[in-house]
């Protein structure tokens, strides 16, 4: 669902999604925006269009747009909370912290929201034109040749994943990304001139720019080394036990890696703690997880089956507004990169910034 081809196929969802976001912030040019708010809402929106876009009416896209950004922060803070009972697991069947009650509320809450679009896709049996992540899913269950079957849990379950999973992530990498970049000016201006000579001044960004623009990449694999949109990856269970590093893993056991503290390394990285793009521009670097040294998006089997639409989002959406925009903080603001660590890193003080047109035709802001 998530290769090359079927993302290639729903373009111009994301491009519709990115154009309104542009649109949002020149129409409040001038005034400080939650950079990292309208990320998420687009990113959001690009998500739900491509799960499905064809059963929501664009009058309800709002209003669940709004309920999903509540559960989603609600659920993440949960997964990233320190739980007695998983140092404990005696303690386990008394939640002290109402952890696993909370979790169980937003679960239904989710479970509610599903239900509701499954049933209106149901009544829409036969809309070859609502050809969506959602209806696929579906045929999957009903054809019921799958081995293990793959239930009605299992889709709520995969539906709950690339929300939960691809909204917060892709959102808070571009807000420290501009943050990153704002601190340091003459970063801003070298992406915002390779933009112009690859992309023009009189034409906006589309994805097909993407592979032309090796300064930019550098800056999304620079972020994600210093700021890993998930600091310890999500955690892993070995199916045997195994010894690595003369340290004895049993079967079972929870097993976390510390990402965050890897890309950090000084035995690897020169001045581990700069944001220094330019060490990205060798194209040594990639994504694939074949590097223990550098693996934002995971390694192996577990690797984030998202990367290819990761790497699309951030690119399209960071290289327009940055393209469209010059970006300054608030008079008295001073800049912030502190981080707020869960089991998704986000930004500890939200990133409010003020967006400025650069560019001269306003038709470009459309």
């Amino acid at each position: 669902m998530l290769s090359n081809q079927v993302l290639d196929s729903v373009y111009s969802l994301r491009r519709k999604e990115v154009r309104n976001t542009v649109n949002y912030l020149y129409n409040h040019a001038g005034s400080p925006v939650n950079v990292g708010e309208q990320m998420f809402l687009t990113v959001l929106n690009v998500i739900t269009g491509m799960m499905w876009g064809g059963t929501v009416k664009s009058e309800d896209r709002e209003r669940l747009g709004a309920e999903f950004r509540q559960v989603v922060a609600e659920m993440t803070g949960y997964l990233g909370m320190p739980n007695l009972s998983d140092f404990y697991p005696g303690l386990a069947p008394f939640d002290l912290q109402g952890v696993i009650k909370n979790m169980k509320v937003l679960a239904k809450r989710f479970d509610v929201i599903f239900e509701s679009l499954i049933d209106q896709r149901r009544k829409m049996a036969g809309d070859s034109e609502n050809n969506d992540f959602l209806q696929f899913l579906l045929q999957l269950k009903d054809a019921g040749d799958s081995n293990p079957p793959f239930d009605i849990i299992h889709l709520k379950s995969l539906l709950m994943d690339m929300v939960v999973g691809g909204t917060d992530t892709t959102s808070n990498s571009i807000e420290f990304a501009l943050a990153e970049m704002m601190n340091q000016p003459e970063i801003l201006k070298r992406a915002q001139h390779e933009l112009e000579m690859v992309v023009g001044k009189d034409n906006i960004v589309e994805e097909s720019h993407i592979n032309k623009l090796p300064y930019l990449q550098a800056i999304m694999k620079e972020t994600l080394r210093l700021h890993p949109a998930l600091p310890l990856l999500v955690p892993h269970c070995p199916s045997n036990s195994c010894v690595i590093g003369g340290y004895t893993v049993l079967k079972g056991a929870r097993v976390f890696v510390n990402a965050w503290a890897i890309h950090r390394d000084p035995a690897t990285w020169e001045n581990p703690l700069e944001f220094r793009p330019e060490r990205f521009l060798d194209a040594k670097w990639d994504y694939t997880g074949n590097d223990f040294r550098y693996f934002p998006f995971g390694s192996g089997r577990r690797i984030c089956a998202g990367t290819a639409m990761g790497e699309r989002m951030f690119m399209f959406l960071l290289g327009s507004i940055i393209q469209s925009f010059n970006w300054e903080l608030g008079p008295g603001i001073k800049h912030d990169l502190f981080e707020k660590f869960g089991i998704v890193l986000k930004k500890k003080v939200a990133l409010m910034a003020i967006p400025t047109p650069r560019l001269s035709n306003p038709k470009l802001y459309e």
